[in-house]
């Protein structure tokens, strides 16, 4: 199954939402289309990843996301990912992923409560007070 992404952006947060096999065919076909968008949008205040329907990843994913991951902190926009499907969570928490881009709730709202945490400085709302694991 081909790799499908879209892009959009609400609130100031870019919302990609990923559909099929991340592999390292796919990989190299989305990275360019995600950091375009991401260059079209550097004023944005932070980015989410949508993994729900994602039904294949391997090591490629990681260093897929950690790629995207150094391209948004180059903007200073922090990431998350959201609706995190079985598949992908098993790499994602295996890697160590979660501690650099954290997971965060189920639908991933307008994005806006994810910007800036309740005393104004960038962070994001982890579900936990605002404070990492």
């Amino acid at each position: 199954m081909a790799m499908k992404v879209s892009a959009t952006r609400k609130n100031d947060v870019l919302h990609f939402y990923f559909d099929g096999e991340l592999d390292e065919y796919a990989a190299k076909n989305v990275r360019r289309r995600i950091d375009a968008f991401v260059d079209d949008n550097a004023s944005a205040q932070s980015a989410v990843f949508h993994l729900t329907n994602i039904t294949f990843m391997d090591s490629t994913g990681i260093g897929f996301f950690i790629g995207r991951y150094k391209k948004l902190a180059s903007y200073s926009i922090p990431a998350y990912f959201s609706d995190v499907g079985s598949e992908a969570d098993k790499v994602l928490s295996l890697s160590g992923l979660y501690t650099v881009v954290p997971k965060i709730g189920a639908g991933g709202g307008s994005g806006a409560e994810y910007a800036y945490s309740e005393s104004g400085k960038r962070g994001g709302n982890y579900g936990d007070g605002g404070r990492r694991k």
